[in-house]
């Protein structure tokens, strides 16, 4: 039964068995083809990160099954840009209805347009996270006459493709059950490749699904106002007052609009598996109407498309594309190895929203990590567990680097919290945490280490760093009672016997123990863990000046055992 369970619960496999199954049906012999879009239009955040992944993980099973599968992912970087995001200068808004590969990157960026600026960081991170696909620029497809058939095709058919949109124009768009409500940015965010809010091409003057841009100003602001099958002749006029008519069979200066050129490029590439955002589900939307065109007008098929949900944030504001600061997934990357980050989105289906941590949940999260890698070491795990794990630290290409001794994350947060980053006093730390089998150097730990002390510097609020004090609380000292007093003799006794992090804490623990007449291992009644908690915001109060802290054993280590002789009063 439990097998039975686990495959259930493994998504992955489940889309591979299907998307195998179906590209033999579609097209025996060839290369499956999964697919995601990235529009380069802002930073590309976490939540469009699910855009990649999720065929990408399909896409490394298929692969490790011994499939041939290509993951074709198109930067949408012909899209227009729509708006100014906050932290940019105002004067950008001159550039908007432009490509995004014609409008200028962003003060002081060294690439050479916005489209470039905004996929190079993600480019990095892809690399970073191990994802194997191919690149496709939209820009390039379209300007060097890739797609002119299916214009000229689509064109032809246009009053087809009225009557499909027709049917959606009309219809209200019912809120999805149990969907909590999104602000626009999340459903723009949500639709992931093209413009969601682009127009479908209808206008005063008739339906056309191509939209040039106009070759005067550079800008979608036009309107198309004749058209002939024959000659391909069309006219259009722009906003800047600019009016022309090309020949469409010759031109390379526009596009098709969103809703017929998701379907147009599902068939020109093939596509059998390609997720989409949550918005998805209702009646209109881009792949619903797809569907609708993608086979009569384009003759292939719709793929299959899981709907994937929001990934959120704890921590930091909430995830939105069109606010600055919005977390990408560089930004995680610099807190978290990649290994975890793959992790998070392998063990959720994609209809499961989940949160990604900036703030001490990270903590937890890295152990709950660290728990699944021993219990896959020990053969322990669940077989769902395993494949999630296996799913994050490999691909089909081979093992993502890791952290050869990768110690616990709070661990090391506290360490570089307490050393400001300190390499020579890391190091002293390190090496006393198991004096059996010391850290001998800071590269061991490595990257973990570096994550770490990167999510110390960015993320913990300087009021919350630690800050061991420089001299003793004499006041505080001199008003302690005799227990109070004992109980920090029973801590330095202690101190040389039990120098490592296992020994502090026991001894940290076993002190109050000692104190009430109990073993040192005994176990601890309701009275006991108040005497315990009482204890211990004592240490807080003479080490760090605070009520809470590091974990003591930890913080007693990078304080070093003189310094914690001097400030409990020895």
């Amino acid at each position: 039964m439990a097998q039975a369970q686990s495959t259930e619960a493994d998504w992955v496999s489940r889309f591979a068995d299907e998307v195998i199954a179906e590209g033999e049906r579609r097209a025996p012999g060839k290369p499956i083809v999964v697919a995601s879009g990235l529009s380069p239009s802002g930073p590309i955040h976490l939540g469009n990160l699910r855009e990649v992944m999720t065929p990408h993980l399909v896409a490394d099973e298929i692969r490790r099954r011994g499939h041939a599968c290509v993951h074709v992912l198109s930067w949408d970087d012909y899209d227009r840009y729509r708006k100014v995001p906050a932290g940019v200068d105002a004067s950008w808004a001159e550039h908007i209805g432009k490509p995004l590969t014609a409008v200028p990157a962003p003060p002081g960026s060294p690439y050479g347009s916005w489209a470039e600026h905004f996929k190079a960081a993600m480019t990095e991170a892809l690399d970073e996270l191990g994802i194997d696909y191919r690149g496709i620029s939209q820009t390039e497809q379209y300007t060097a006459g890739a797609y002119r058939e299916q214009i000229l095709h689509a064109m032809k058919h246009r009053g087809d493709i009225d009557a499909i949109l027709a049917q959606y124009r009309t219809k209200a768009k019912p809120a999805k059950k149990g969907q909590k409500p999104v602000d626009e940015a999340e459903l723009e965010a949500a639709e992931g490749s093209g413009a969601a809010a682009e127009d479908d091409g209808s206008s005063s003057t008739g339906y056309y699904p191509y939209k040039p841009y106009c070759t005067v100003c550079n800008k979608d602001l036009t309107t198309v106002t004749a058209y002939d099958d024959e000659t391909t002749e069309l006219a259009y006029h722009c906003a800047c007052g600019h009016r022309e008519t090309v020949l469409l069979s010759e031109f390379d200066h526009g596009k098709l609009v969103w809703k017929v050129d998701w379907p147009m490029r599902w068939a020109h590439e093939g596509v059998i598996f390609e997720p989409s955002g949550v918005d998805h589900s209702s009646p209109g939307s881009s792949f619903q109407v797809g569907g609708q065109i993608v086979g009569p007008i384009f003759g292939g098929e719709q793929p299959i498309g899981p709907m994937y949900a929001f990934v959120g944030i704890s921590g930091m504001a909430k995830m939105s594309s069109s606010k600055g600061g919005v977390p990408t997934p560089g930004d995680a990357l610099q807190i978290m190895e990649a290994p975890l980050l793959r992790w998070l989105y392998a063990r959720r289906r994609p209809n499961q929203s989940f949160k990604i941590a900036f703030d001490q949940e990270i903590q937890r999260l890295y152990d709950e990590w660290d728990k699944l890698g021993a219990k896959v070491a020990d053969g322990t795990v669940l077989p769902a567990d395993a494949a999630a794990y296996s799913r994050a630290v490999r691909t089909a290409a081979g093992e993502l680097p890791s952290t050869p001794r990768p110690l616990p994350y709070r661990t090391l947060a506290s360490v570089v919290d307490i050393t400001a980053g300190h390499d020579e006093q890391t190091l002293r730390i390190l090496g006393d945490l198991d004096p059996a089998n010391p850290v001998k150097s800071l590269d061991e730990t490595r990257p973990r280490l570096d994550k770490a002390e990167h999510w110390i510097n960015t993320q913990v609020p300087a009021e919350s760093r630690t800050v061991v004090r420089s001299e003793p609380d004499t006041e505080l000292l001199g008003s302690l009672d005799e227990q109070a007093r004992e109980s920090l003799r029973l801590l330095l006794d202690g101190l040389d016997e039990h120098w490592s992090l296992d020994g502090l804490t026991a001894l940290v623990y076993g002190v109050p123990k000692v104190q009430a007449g109990l073993e040192p291992h005994a176990k601890p009644t309701p009275e006991l863990k108040l005497a315990q908690r009482a204890f211990f915001a004592l240490l807080y109060q003479l080490l760090v000046s605070r009520d809470t802290g590091p974990r003591l054993p930890t913080l007693l280590l990078a304080v070093g055992a003189d310094r914690v002789r001097t400030l409990l009063g020895a």
